[in-house]
């Protein structure tokens, strides 16, 4: 049985069909572009000014339309909109506490309290005592 092998018969008619089916699903997914633009995700390398050149130290009048669009842009979105724009900034809107956090207050504040056996213990552990978790 080994010695047998499948003779290979050339078709012509199905390698022709092979080759135009290939053929037309290169011309589907083929896009012609004919518009180009900058690409706005890539950063652009600004080149410095001559500091001799006459142009390019004139002084130019403020656009106030311009500088304000530049500061609104620049604003958080709590500052820009008076309410939620996406529901993703709905999640912290509201970020302001409900009661007015009072260090003082010892029952919503628990701070850490040494005492003469939490020093001991604590010194113990800095300098190398292993019985951390016994």
């Amino acid at each position: 049985m080994a010695g047998r092998q499948k003779e290979v018969i050339i078709d012509e008619v199905h390698q022709n069909q092979i080759l135009r089916e290939l053929y037309l699903k290169e011309l589907r997914t083929q896009k012609l572009y004919t518009e180009y633009h900058v690409n706005p995700l890539r950063k652009v390398h600004t080149i410095t000014r001559k500091p001799m050149s006459w142009h390019d130290n004139l002084e130019e009048p403020e656009d106030a339309r311009f500088l304000n669009l530049l500061h609104h842009a620049a604003l958080g979105p709590r500052k820009k909109y008076p309410e939620t724009q996406t529901e993703s900034q709905e999640i912290g809107w509201d970020s302001e506490p409900l009661i007015s956090p009072e260090r003082g207050d010892r029952r919503l504040n628990h701070f850490r309290v040494y005492n003469d056996i939490t020093l001991y213990k604590a010194k113990m552990w800095s300098l190398g005592e292993d019985d951390r978790h016994k």
